[in-house]
């Protein structure tokens, strides 16, 4: 790979439209999942139907966006994606009725991923050039979840502010109101960051040309296809986003379990968005030093710990150390497994210039947790309500990190194999 690199704002922009592509479908939703559910009048099972058609939409999202990356540059791509995706927060911002939200989650499903996911990805594994991808892909996690959580912060600052009675007492026409105002005001910054990419990601003509294949064929399809990285990384990154989407119940869990207000679960879900980026910068730079594929299989099994804190039931409303260190245990794995799996594609012999096109191909399989994860934890928690329920869910997150333990192992081993030879 070319060992020239963009400069660091470039990674910056990357880094900040990242994040803020997702956090009208899925931000908000996460740190305020239970003014969510009351201002829409939602179970989590339908919450989780309106994930689901997002998930399909994006599924042939991800499969004709990937290509699309490859003959186009980041910068227009992304930018017009987050114009699109903000004008859908207007619609939000109108607490529209249940058919209308799941239309409307198809349509995120569509201008977060088509345009923009393997845009991203492979902008990032330029910037990483030959020697640096694990930096690249880990702070372009860890600088996400620092952006996720200063929006989590403003959220939760506006919500507060515009809340007149105490938070505890506030009904729902209070909370939707307040809430209105954090969906208006992260619309409004999403649009900005579209300006700001449109006009300062940009790189020479002749640099963006290294990186853009003219024309895709049949036969580079064909040699994406036959790479047995493609393969793992399929499995590697739906077990790692099946944690990644459990954490999305944090929150919720800080209010049915540990009984918290509106407001301090949404501080719960903010609280776990800080870890994000600490934990991708540090295993960024010390995979880098040593290696990814090792790295990545250690962040399953330590995903696979913490969720059995979790599964136990040993987390009681007392044991409030407990609970926030045991957050701390599954947000680091999880955390560090997304920070990585794109990372290993340089060690697994995936060409730059396809780069986008393998991230459709892997993307396709990779990222169906976003089909039926929602259905079934809303499931699982509508099934058995409070802290049973919250057993299931973190019972999932252990047997996927299981299979996510035996897959980046047998990575490491081909891998590291190939790299002494």
């Amino acid at each position: 790979m070319n060992q020239r690199k963009a400069p660091w704002y470039f990674l910056l922009l990357i880094i900040l439209a990242g994040e803020s592509v997702f956090i009208l479908p899925f931000v908000l939703s996460r740190v305020f999942r239970p003014t969510v559910l009351d201002a829409f009048s939602l179970s989590n099972i339908q919450l989780g139907y309106c994930f689901s058609i997002y998930g399909i939409v994006a599924l042939l999202s991800y499969l004709f966006g990937g290509p699309l990356a490859d003959k186009y540059p980041p910068r227009k791509l992304i930018a017009i994606s987050l114009w699109m995706t903000a004008l859908g927060g207007f619609v939000y911002a109108t607490f529209p009725s249940y058919f209308v939200l799941k239309i409307l989650y198809g349509y995120w499903g569509f201008t977060t991923i088509f345009l923009f996911w393997a845009a991203m990805i492979k902008a990032t594994r330029v910037w990483g050039g030959s020697a640096s991808q694990g930096k690249a892909f880990g702070f372009l996690d860890g600088g996400r979840g620092l952006v996720g959580a200063l929006f989590g912060t403003l959220g939760v600052l506006v919500f507060s502010f515009f809340i007149s009675s105490e938070i505890s007492k506030a009904n729902i026409s209070e909370s939707k109101l307040a809430f209105k105002y954090v969906i208006l005001i992260s619309s409004g910054i999403v649009i900005l960051v579209g300006i700001l990419v449109w006009y300062f990601l940009k790189m020479s003509d002749k640099t963006e040309q290294e990186f853009i294949s003219t024309k895709i064929t049949v036969s580079q399809i064909r040699e994406v296809l036959s790479l047995p990285s493609v393969w793992l990384l399929m499995i590697i990154i739906l077990c790692a986003y099946v944690g990644y989407k459990i954490t999305d119940v944090f929150s919720l869990y800080a209010q049915d379990v540990m009984f918290y207000n509106q407001v301090e679960s949404a501080k719960v879900g903010t609280f776990l968005l800080f870890i994000r980026p600490i934990i991708g910068v540090i295993i960024g730079v010390i995979a880098d030093r040593t290696q990814t594929t090792y790295w990545l299989l250690i962040s399953f099994t330590i995903s696979f710990l913490g969720a059995l804190l979790f599964a136990t039931g040993i987390i009681s409303y007392s044991s409030i150390a407990l609970f926030l260190i045991s957050i701390l245990v599954v947000a680091t794995g999880v955390y560090a497994a997304r920070s990585l799996y794109f990372a290993v594609m340089e060690k697994g012999k995936i060409p730059l210039t396809l780069t986008g096109t393998a991230v459709g191909i892997v993307s396709l399989i990779g990222y169906t947790p976003d089909i039926f994860s929602g259905p079934i934890i809303g499931y699982l928690l509508d099934n058995s309500p409070g802290e049973k329920g919250h057993q299931h869910v973190f019972l999932m997150l252990a047997l996927f990190s299981i299979i996510g333990v035996i897959a980046a192992w047998y990575y490491h081993q081909l891998y590291k194999k190939k790299s002494n030879e």
